[in-house]
């Protein structure tokens, strides 16, 4: 009865159409004031506790150094690269589209962040060469999703602190822990491939049948000069990759070494931004970083509720007495969180129902990082999915098309996606190879 009170008072205020960081502080106030007797002090001290993980740092720090990226011409860079090596095949246009999204997603951690830098240049490049605008719009709404799976990724980050210090006993008795950042970011290193190469193939496939044009074969020379050009921006993979798991830095420590290096090369190699513009990039950075901080303190206190409420255990419970096993959960897991992310945002989904359905997971034997990352896919699905899609909107922004244009163009890329998410939901082998093989 009290999970039922909690999840209306919210459905309720986010029919209403306020903001899911308002509804989620005023459905727990609401409840504190007139359905439990929760003293309020205790609030105060858990939301302090909540939102002083040294974790979160890695937010601000990383949407910094995608804002030096976007405005520091990187990604046209990477385009370029991208274009010279694959150009030449059927769609090599939105192949390197594709490629150049992949790219950029290994650094920015955002994917309308992804869709935007890329989008911007590459859609009007395709149009230009002959290109529909729906194909064009199609491919970097898509495959800018990569931006939320390949690492780093700011949902990664917020599955890990919306999760963190919980502990469960799995079913043979083991308590089951939360994973680190550094876990989910190396697990999905080979899903973010993975879900790459499908994206390619299904463009290339498109692109042949309907007879979309290619380019000439570039020569090596303009391949190696892309390369040189693009080098600086590339070398952040290896910068944030190799100094997580080379033991150099922590995921936060690494977010902020990317800020500094992004700013560094954005300025003073590159010099795309001017010194008297850096201010702006920084206010556009804190924005957004309030923006998702005020949700994740309002989420650490709905999650607080809940768990004071014991609704995360006795759902466990339920669901383990249906005896669905593992393979209906996820299916309705899977099911619930596409639904869901046609309507909300990914971080306040995975705030809001990683703390609820972790526990459940974890009591059935799945493994943390492996049920983290097929969250993180559904979130990416969301993003193309209306009527709340965000890279469908920025991909419409660009474009110029309608929502309801790209909506129906996307549905192939869409449907990859969805494939996709049955062979990371049900063969964990994909998530766990390179944790496994690094010792994690």
């Amino acid at each position: 009865m009290t999970a039922l009170i909690i999840f209306l008072i919210l459905s309720v205020l986010l029919i209403t159409g306020m903001p899911v960081s308002i509804a989620l502080g005023l459905t727990v106030f609401t409840f504190l004031f007139g359905f439990t007797s929760i003293p309020m002090d205790s609030i105060a001290l858990k939301l302090f506790t909540g939102i002083e993980k040294f974790e979160i740092m890695a937010i601000p720090f990383f949407i910094l150094a995608g804002n030096f990226l976007t405005h520091g011409g990187v990604a046209r860079r990477m385009i370029r690269f991208a274009t010279s090596m694959v150009g030449h095949w059927y769609g090599g246009m939105g192949l390197a589209a594709v490629l150049s999204c992949a790219m950029f997603a290994a650094i920015s951690g955002s994917s309308p962040a992804t869709v935007m830098a890329v989008g911007s240049i590459m859609i009007p490049a395709m149009v230009q060469m002959g290109y529909p605008a729906k194909f064009g719009v199609a491919t970097v709404a898509t495959a800018g999703g990569l931006g939320i799976l390949i690492p780093p990724s700011i949902v990664m980050v917020m599955y890990s602190v919306a999760t963190s210090g919980m502990m469960v006993t799995g079913p043979d008795g083991a308590q089951v822990m939360a994973p680190s950042i550094g876990e989910m970011f190396i697990a999905g290193v080979v899903p973010g491939l993975l879900l790459a190469a499908m994206f390619g193939v299904t463009t290339v496939w498109r692109a042949w049948r309907n007879g979309y044009p290619r380019l000439d074969r570039a020569s090596w020379r303009d391949r190696w000069k892309a390369f040189r050009e693009s080098v600086w921006g590339l070398m952040l993979i290896a910068i944030i990759m190799g100094g997580i798991y080379g033991g150099l830095f922590t995921p936060t420590e690494a977010a902020a070494v990317s800020a500094v290096y992004a700013f560094f090369i954005a300025v003073f190699v590159y010099k795309d931004i001017r010194l008297r513009d850096v201010p702006r990039v920084l206010l556009n950075s804190a924005a957004m970083s309030a923006m998702l901080l005020y949700i994740i303190t309002n989420a650490v206190m709905f999650a607080f509720i809940l768990t004071s409420e014991q609704i995360p255990q006795a759902l466990s419970a339920w669901i383990v007495d249906l005896g669905l096993g593992w393979v209906g959960f996820l299916l309705v897991v899977n099911v619930m969180l596409l639904v869901i992310g046609m309507v909300m945002e990914p971080s306040a989904i995975v705030l809001i129902m990683a703390p609820i359905l972790f526990p459940v997971a974890a009591k059935l034997g799945i493994d943390p990082v492996h049920f983290g990352i097929m969250m993180v896919v559904n979130m990416e699905i969301g993003l193309c999915t209306p009527p709340v899609g965000l890279n469908l909107y920025v991909g419409s922004a660009i474009s110029r098309l309608g929502l309801t244009q790209v909506s129906v163009a996307v549905v192939p890329w869409l449907l990859t996606a969805l494939i996709f998410l049955a062979l990371i939901t049900y063969i964990p082998a994909i998530t766990l190879l390179l944790p496994n093989l690094l010792g994690f």
